[in-house]
């Protein structure tokens, strides 16, 4: 549309071209996951909780980007992800692009599979999605012995994967309540008419 077309409209009608727009290309999406993503981090770095023996809290980011993926995987597309968990990888100082690989390779499984993951009960999403968890748990540890780094206690691993998939429905519940974010219906389609 050309500016001297948006100009004529009426304020309302600008206004309603303006949120469509914003809406239609899952903008305010994808800046509210970044805002999600930047709070979790900041909460991740705040000094509480810390003292020695401490158990370790669950990875509510990944949590948020498995139920995202499975719901809505046009709000993430790969770059975001990408960006994203590197940024954490860096802050918190893992191995710059190890865990951020792991998790473009099990986002991307579950992308590839939309057609199912749409199909699924929560049960069955919720034990795909534990699975894939401890995949990359497993995965994480084994590059870790093979390259000769020093890790966390195996222990404490499974108990941050362990709470992160107890807490995964909570998120799933809260990202339906609050962020509207659900499956789409077979056959549903986008203002664009493009098939979702």
């Amino acid at each position: 549309m050309s500016r001297r077309r948006v100009r004529a409209m009426p304020k309302a009608a600008r206004w309603r071209a303006m949120v469509e727009f914003w809406r239609s290309s899952h903008w305010l999406y994808r800046g509210l996951f970044v805002v999600l993503a930047l709070v979790l981090l900041f909460l991740r770095l705040l000094p509480l909780g810390h003292s020695a023996g401490a158990l370790p809290g669950p990875d509510l980011l990944l949590c948020l980007i498995m139920a995202w993926i499975v719901r809505r995987p046009d709000y993430l597309p790969l770059p975001l992800i990408v960006l994203v968990v590197l940024t954490e990888d860096l802050i918190l100082m893992r191995p710059p692009g190890l865990w951020t690989a792991l998790v473009v390779l099990a986002t991307e499984f579950l992308r590839s599979r939309v057609a199912l993951t749409r199909e699924l009960n929560f049960t069955v999403e919720w034990l795909l999605v534990s699975g894939l968890m401890i995949g990359m748990l497993l995965a994480y540890r084994v590059i870790f012995v093979l390259a000769f780094l020093p890790q966390p206690p195996f222990g404490f691993a499974v108990v941050q994967v362990l709470w992160s998939i107890v807490l995964y429905p909570v998120i799933v519940g809260l990202s339906r309540l609050v962020l509207d974010l659900r499956k789409p219906a077979t056959g549903e389609i986008d203002s664009f008419g493009r098939r979702l």
